[in-house]
């Protein structure tokens, strides 16, 4: 009943607000809000009715003693404990809490739970994020038949939203910590039959000119994520590359892969949609890479409103484990993952007419404080949930950032199979802010020079 009636709520504030469902920019009065009952991204300030949400004071950005840029970040939650688990013998209390696809995992493994610790708003961003976000709440609009952005620079998009497809570019265009990020990966698959595989190592690099501290919009050349990734395991793969250009303008965006046996660059159209993820082996696809990849140009994307979720947060002691500790026959370790209650946008996507895609409808949970995708329930065409995209999120104060970038996969909830990607768990580096590389660095002829060496 409570979700019900924030999402009512949200609706009508939608409405009364007057935001074009074309046009995303609000007027100066609805950003002034920004500064006031909704932090400076966009989210409710304000803790939820029974206090299991707490007030958002800023998010948490204590960086440990000692650290490192690279470093393992620690947990700084660690002392605490499960306010109270939930399993297949209880999940019925918490019904209306519980994503579709988390409620079947828990029916089809009476040893899965859901260990739910003490809520923590630790999202948070620098003040220039904050202000550039407060810019763009007055300025940025969005063509929802073309996903078309235009007049944002430096924060998020759509602090206020009128519909589910400027959510969607808020996750495109959120905060993950600094201009020009580096984490290398690993990518693990866990069989139907209980066997663990490494399917990817990678070193993956990738920049965000939208996210320049000192820009502007004035001199901001629309490209918002440069990415570069190259392949090390397994040996079969080793030297292959593959780099993305995405634009605010989907008609510039650009995608580019090296074969090793072929030992030249070629474009790659077909990085989109459902095309399988090499990075995965196959058992992914590249529109669910790091929980949402490319153009949704396919889908009438339809904002449901915000509902209060038991979502995965505040995973660094995830990050911590060692990945045979962590990745489990079936599911995730529970007694590693760390749960949360969290106010999330639900954003529908359903298959346009005439336009095909293996997975016709997803459900996407987005975080209210940071913008993150946290989940994403998918359902094939007759009807039937078939599996879960999911992210463990990463807290990490030195930036300060809250990530989904890292420690990301999907269940197949047919087959019983399941992968955990972008994982640092066997490496010694963890992902962090390097410094910007050269223009050349993500070019094609780069791509094809470094890995013919």
């Amino acid at each position: 009943m409570q979700n019900k009636t924030i999402l009512n709520t949200c609706v009508l504030a939608l409405a009364l607000a007057g935001i074009s469902l074309a046009q995303a920019a609000v007027s100066p009065e609805q950003a002034a809000r920004l500064k006031t009952e909704l932090t400076p991204v966009g989210a409710e300030r304000a803790g939820n009715a029974d206090g299991s949400i707490p007030a958002w004071t800023g998010g948490y950005t204590k960086v440990a003693p000692g650290y490192k840029p690279g470093d393992k970040r620690p947990d700084p939650f660690a002392a605490e404990k499960p306010l109270y688990s939930i399993s297949a013998s209880n999940m019925q209390q918490y019904a209306d809490q519980l994503a579709e696809g988390t409620k079947l995992l828990l029916k089809k493994y009476p040893d899965y739970r859901l260990d739910v610790y003490p809520t923590h708003r630790s999202a948070a961003a620098p003040q220039w994020v904050y202000d550039n976000t407060a810019k763009n709440a007055v300025r940025a609009t969005l063509d929802v038949e073309t996903e078309k952005v235009a007049s944002a620079y430096g924060g998020i998009p759509f602090p206020i939203p009128g519909n589910g497809a400027q959510v969607l570019w808020n996750y495109r265009l959120s905060w993950q910590g600094g201009d020009t990020i580096y984490a290398p990966f690993d990518t693990w698959l866990m069989t139907a039959g209980g066997k663990k595989v490494q399917a990817t190592r990678a070193q993956y690099t990738y920049q965000f000119p939208y996210y320049v501290e000192g820009g502007s919009l004035e001199n901001y050349s629309g490209k918002y994520l440069l990415g570069k990734l190259l392949t090390e395991l397994p040996s079969s793969k080793a030297g292959e590359g593959l780099m993305t250009h995405w634009d605010l303008d989907p008609a510039n965006r650009a995608a580019w892969q090296y074969l090793v046996g072929q030992r030249r660059v070629r474009r790659a159209p077909n990085i989109a949609y459902d095309t399988p993820d090499f990075v995965t082996s196959g058992v992914g696809f590249f529109d669910e890479a790091f929980m949402l990849f490319g153009p949704t140009d396919r889908y009438d994307l339809k904002l449901m409103g915000k509902k209060e979720l038991i979502v995965a947060y505040n995973n660094n002691r995830a990050g911590l484990a060692k990945s045979d500790d962590l990745v489990k026959q079936n599911f995730l370790n529970p007694d590693l993952v760390r749960w949360e209650k969290h106010r999330v946008w639900v954003v529908e996507a359903t298959l346009k007419s005439g336009k095909r895609h293996v997975v016709p409808r997803r459900t996407y949970y987005v975080d209210e404080d940071s913008w993150q995708i946290l989940m994403a329930d998918g359902y094939d065409a007759q009807g039937k949930l078939g599996r879960q995209m999911y992210s463990l999120t990463l807290l990490a104060p030195d930036l300060p950032a809250l990530t989904a970038q890292v420690m990301w996969g999907s269940y197949n909830l047919d087959t019983g199979a399941y992968f955990l990607n972008s994982s640092s768990n066997d490496l010694a580096v963890q992902y962090q802010k390097v410094a910007k590389p050269s223009a050349s660095y993500f070019t094609p002829d780069a791509m094809a020079n470094e890995n013919m060496r």
